[in-house]
């Protein structure tokens, strides 16, 4: 990892976009560590994931999956357990077959490095400039994984109405920590869907422009 690489856009480059589900399973919305505002988000998860995927932008679920020697089950019991109903993601939000899972075993998506390797793959191979960060829960797994993101040199976009904490104030504190020491963008899912669709009417000109 190299703090120095810079993947953001450069320029007048166009922004390659990645979506992160993290953590929509369903012991963090029904079961162990179930939340009502975990619930709450799935509409606006729903519907950004429905618009990514339209615009073929990649859809990358990042799901805890936990094993009894894991250090978090000290600070937080068992939950997410590998193989079980808990682990699973919950039935509002199923991957669609394009879409891709990578499971962890920490708090980061980039925990064992298996992220990091779809990322650059991405885009026949010119990997991702920008990460768009959903899911739960905002001051831990997203926090983490914005961290690392950063530390790769990504552009980070969190999904203020799409991600959520157990209470509000943990909500804020992490969107405000991102914000202030990762450079991220806090936006609403509509201001990301309208990226999506200046980025397809991009791709529409240029094929036009080619097409001439």
């Amino acid at each position: 990892m190299n703090s120095d690489i810079n993947r953001g856009t450069t320029g007048g480059e166009a922004a390659r976009y990645v979506v992160l589900v993290t953590d929509m399973l369903n012991d963090f919305v029904y079961g162990e560590l179930k939340s009502k505002r975990a619930k709450v988000i799935i509409p606006k998860v729903k519907l950004l994931l429905d618009k990514a995927r339209s615009s073929a932008v990649p859809v990358i679920y990042c799901n805890d999956q936990h094993i009894p020697t894991d250090p978090e089950l000290k600070v937080w019991g068992e939950h997410a357990m590998k193989g079980t109903i808990g682990s699973t993601i919950v039935d509002d939000l199923r991957p669609s077959l394009a879409d891709r899972i990578v499971s962890k075993r920490a708090y980061s998506a980039f925990d064992d490095g298996r992220l990091d390797r779809i990322l650059n793959k991405l885009y026949n191979g010119s990997g991702i400039t920008t990460i768009i960060i959903t899911g739960i829960h905002t001051h831990i797994c997203i926090k983490h994984s914005a961290y690392d993101a950063f530390m790769r040199g990504y552009e980070t976009i969190i999904a203020r109405d799409a991600v959520n904490a157990f209470t509000k104030k943990d909500h804020l504190l992490g969107l405000k920590y991102m914000k202030d020491n990762y450079g991220s963008k806090i936006q609403n899912v509509a201001t990301i869907i309208r990226k999506f669709s200046e980025l397809s009417t991009s791709k529409a000109i240029n094929t036009n422009q080619t097409i001439t």
